[in-house]
């Protein structure tokens, strides 16, 4: 069998005309995965409500950190690929699963190599129903509808990974070398609470408690809470952080539904009004900086941070394109390339 590989990131709106934003937030929240209720109460609060108010706001926000060579998440996601294609000996194709280029188009770009056999990398270290659930749903449709030749084989979740922690809490060391801050905010995509219990396939562990995300159980292999406090606590142990210097939060909510908490807005809000005058912040559920980085974490919570008392506020970078990581994602293909047959799952 041909080998290849096929990154899949989240996507972006082709540019930050309103009409084009607007495309992208009908693909991305019409999705059954993002806003998980029946079809028609989705299309009502979607294109009834969302898509006449939201998109014109959107847009300018993506104006605020759209680059000249397009959105930076699909040219980071573009300078990741070509690197780890120089590193590798298979073929590397890259998709979004919402906007361009499609998971059907990568697909296509990998069979016209003669691939066969494709291993799918999901771009997220936590699993999510609305990140990585609905990317491998979307492949095997894909699959049974156009490609029935092809076989997938699919990266598991990383945010436990030891290569992964040790990438990461690298990128942090760096970033903070020589910066004085007094607490680092862990911040992840927020996700509504009731995707956590519908994610749990023991059906009573998750009671999103002090407890449940603690104690082991076979939910935390779909639990994204477990998963984000998991990727904390062992960067926490890797970076020998004192207890008390850092904390996590979720970002980005939407609608009136409880979502995890702590709310990463909040959070900083309140570290102003604490009296904290200098805190850092990093966003380990992107390995692209992407809008909900650069905008929402960069410039809002800045914005935020310094209405309420905060003087100094620091944005580590996501993994991006380095090195490490770049290196890290190629010895994963490679040592995925040249498995004997019977040993992949």
């Amino acid at each position: 069998m041909s080998k290849g590989v096929l990154l899949v990131n989240l996507g972006s709106p082709k540019s930050t005309d309103p009409k084009d934003v607007k495309k992208y937030l009908d693909q991305f929240l019409m999705d059954e995965r993002v806003i998980d209720v029946p079809y028609l109460l989705r299309a009502f609060i979607v294109k009834g409500i969302v898509l006449n108010t939201r998109p014109k706001k959107s847009a300018a926000a993506y104006q605020r950190i759209w680059w000249d060579e397009g959105s930076p998440l699909i040219v980071l996601s573009e300078r990741l690929q070509e690197k780890v294609d120089s590193y590798t000996g298979v073929p590397i194709a890259l998709a979004m699963r919402y906007g361009q280029p499609s998971i059907k188009q990568g697909l296509q770009e990998l069979v016209d190599k003669g691939v066969d056999e494709v291993l799918l990398m999901p771009l997220y270290p936590q699993f999510a129903m609305a990140t990585t659930e609905t990317i491998l749903v979307l492949a095997e449709q894909l699959q049974k509808e156009f490609f029935p030749q092809i076989k997938f084989t699919t990266v598991p979740p990383f945010y436990n990974h030891p290569d992964y922690i040790n990438v990461l809490s690298r990128s942090i060391a760096e970033k903070l070398e020589g910066v004085d801050y007094e607490h680092l905010l862990f911040s992840y995509h927020g996700v509504p609470e009731r995707h956590i219990k519908k994610s749990d396939v023991t059906n009573s562990h998750c009671k999103i408690d002090g407890s449940c995300c603690q104690t082991p159980s076979p939910a935390h292999q779909f639990c994204y809470r477990h998963q984000c406090l998991e990727t904390t606590k062992q960067v926490a142990a890797t970076l020998q952080l004192k207890e008390g210097t850092y904390s996590t939060s979720f970002q980005s909510r939407l609608g009136f539904d409880p979502w995890l908490k702590p709310y990463t807005d909040r959070t900083i809000e309140q570290f102003g009004l604490n009296g904290m005058k200098k805190m850092a912040i990093v966003s380990p559920a992107f390995v692209s900086d992407c809008l909900e980085t650069l905008e929402e974490l960069g410039m809002e919570g800045k914005e935020i941070f310094e209405e309420n008392g905060g003087e100094e506020f620091t944005l580590i970078p996501c993994l991006n394109d380095r090195e490490d990581w770049v290196k890290t994602l190629s010895r994963w293909i490679d040592e995925w390339a040249t498995q004997p047959e019977t040993q992949k799952a």
